[in-house]
């Protein structure tokens, strides 16, 4: 079986730092390229890793050249200090990334999103990643993968109140989360990243939505 390449945006963070270890431990895939901000320190013999400015991401074009694009690239306005600013990481980057990639030949783009995704949604985070879906999803890929967790858990760099307390107490209330409410659960971002990267081996043709409990289920085939 060959091998695929693989390009990832976001290792630094919660869900690109699981998908990474993965990544580079699998046997699917010979080569990862990362695009960074700045160095997450991994060292491997199957790693290329490009620090840019996101804002001059066309610059890194050639290396775009791969079988897989993953994206993980998120932030808040606390973190990005504005909505400018963070509609540039929810949107304008991932976006760019997809455009890049479609000219480079890429046949699967795996994103993460965000459950209530809707490009009319009075929530500003919540249209902004329904903009960035239906965009992606214009850009006609052979296969789109888009993840739509619930709240994330897991060790983030930095700390988020809301989240934190949030993250004690939705684990404890897992019961609740049945039927048509499952999509709602709380999520691992380490399941996250193992249903991302299924789902990019798979490579399951046209367009796939995944909210959380269909990423509990894809993730549950990739061993720990």
């Amino acid at each position: 079986m060959s091998q695929k390449t693989a390009l990832l945006l976001g290792a630094t963070g919660l869900v690109g730092g699981h998908l990474l270890k993965l990544l580079l431990e699998s046997e699917h895939f010979g080569r990862v390229v990362v695009l960074s901000r700045k160095s997450g320190g991994a060292k491997h013999e199957k790693l290329q890793e490009i620090i840019l400015d996101f804002n001059s991401l066309d610059s890194a074009k050639p290396h775009f050249a791969v079988d897989v694009l993953f994206c993980c690239l998120g932030t808040t306005i606390k973190k990005a200090k504005t909505r400018e600013a963070m509609i540039r990481v929810d949107y304008e980057y991932p976006l760019e990334a997809g455009r890049l990639a479609k000219e480079m030949g890429v046949g699967h783009y795996a994103v993460v999103s965000s459950i209530g995704a809707n490009a009319d949604s009075p929530n500003a985070y919540l249209r902004t990643k329904g903009r960035l879906e239906a965009d992606l999803k214009s850009l006609d890929f052979a296969a789109l993968s888009i993840f739509q967790p619930s709240l994330l858990l897991g060790k983030r760099q930095e700390f988020r109140f809301g989240e934190g307390l949030a993250s004690k107490l939705l684990p404890l209330l897992s019961f609740a989360f049945a039927g048509k409410l499952k999509k709602y659960k709380a999520v691992a971002a380490s399941d996250v990243a193992k249903a991302m990267y299924s789902a990019a081996y798979q490579t399951k043709p046209g367009t796939t939505v995944y909210p959380t409990d269909e990423i509990i289920k894809l993730a549950a085939a990739v061993s720990d």
